[in-house]
């Protein structure tokens, strides 16, 4: 089996944490995770090596790895530059393209700021992921926030509550089954993945006292899918599905709307989430947090998150060779 190719690092907003927690991050993980941070050479104030290729990136650098990209402004620490929206993009893009075309074996997303990128350079997508599919052509990906006690995928993401029970659709639902179900398999190597579902309402509806999307939508849907061969549970009451007994029972919680997934997960594990798409035809996976534009540039932002998704993104590499 031939050697990977390291992990491309976005550089996300040069005037957040983001360049500052990947030189920790590669301190940690030096030796460990071979990587290479896509980033302007003048917005990069700790150490570099040079790099022209990834190629040359062997995990053993003294210093992170850089590959130079040319961005329109300078970085000044929590104050973004509308110049610099348009490379922020373009690192990106460029990133998918090393991961593609096989220069680069995962890509890893350090935070971005929506709103200077649509000020800066229009940027047109809600976000990362939306932008990540466009690239890759992807109709639809699925998010994952994982850590290593829980993997949580909302069907319903960054919406207003009182809109999920129109769009938790039985076909958005089932594509949600079905390609968590490839990714575990795929990317985290485990054969037969079984998968908690959560239902929409308190005590999953409690036999229709609470609501009926269980009885209408979530139980048929999944006993179909369980006859398919799935290893379903389910449509389980969220709130007894995070407990450390509960959560040995499955691999990944499906949960029907944003705060279902991420209040347990954060809880959790705070610092230390992952947050993976899948659904790509590539891997990516990002720290989960923002840009902390308040402590840009001191010197204590928390690179845990980083850390985590390097390591993850490796090893997801590893199990899809």
């Amino acid at each position: 089996m031939s050697p990977l190719p390291p992990v491309v690092m976005s550089c996300g907003e040069p005037a957040g944490v983001g360049l500052e927690i990947a030189h920790t991050a590669y301190d940690v993980l030096r030796g460990e995770v071979p990587m290479v941070l896509l980033a302007d050479r003048r917005h990069v104030s700790g150490p570099v090596v040079e790099v022209d290729h990834p190629s040359q990136v062997t995990g053993q650098e003294a210093n992170l790895p850089l590959l130079h990209h040319e961005f329109a402004g300078d970085a000044v620490p929590s104050q973004p530059d509308p110049r610099n929206a348009q490379g922020v993009i373009d690192v990106i893009a460029r990133g998918v393209d090393l991961v593609t075309s096989g220069q680069a074996s995962a890509l890893c997303t350090l935070p971005i700021h929506k709103k200077a990128l649509k000020d800066g350079a229009g940027f047109q997508y809600p976000g990362h992921t939306e932008y990540l599919a466009a690239l890759a052509g992807v109709e639809r990906v699925v998010m994952m926030l994982a850590c290593p006690e829980l993997r949580v995928v909302p069907v319903t993401i960054h919406i207003p509550i009182k809109d999920v029970p129109r769009e938790l659709t039985p076909e958005l639902l089932e594509d949600t089954l079905r390609i968590t179900k490839d990714a575990l398999i795929r990317d985290f190597g485990i054969p037969a993945p079984r998968m908690a579902v959560a239902g929409l309402n308190p005590h999953a509806g409690e036999g229709g006292a609470m609501g009926m999307e269980e009885i209408d939508m979530i139980s048929p849907l999944l006993q179909r899918l369980a006859n398919e061969g799935m290893q379903l549970l389910g449509p389980m009451s969220a709130d007894t599905m995070f407990h450390a007994q509960a959560r040995a029972g499955y691999d990944a919680a499906i949960c029907m709307y944003h705060d279902q997934a991420l209040i347990p997960i954060k809880t959790i594990d705070f610092a230390g989430g992952v947050n993976v798409t899948l659904g790509l035809p590539f891997i990516r996976t990002s720290p989960d947090h923002g840009t902390a534009f308040d402590i840009a540039g001191k010197g204590i932002a928390d690179a845990t998150s980083t850390i985590a998704a390097l390591r993850m993104a490796w090893d997801m590499a590893g199990k899809r060779q």
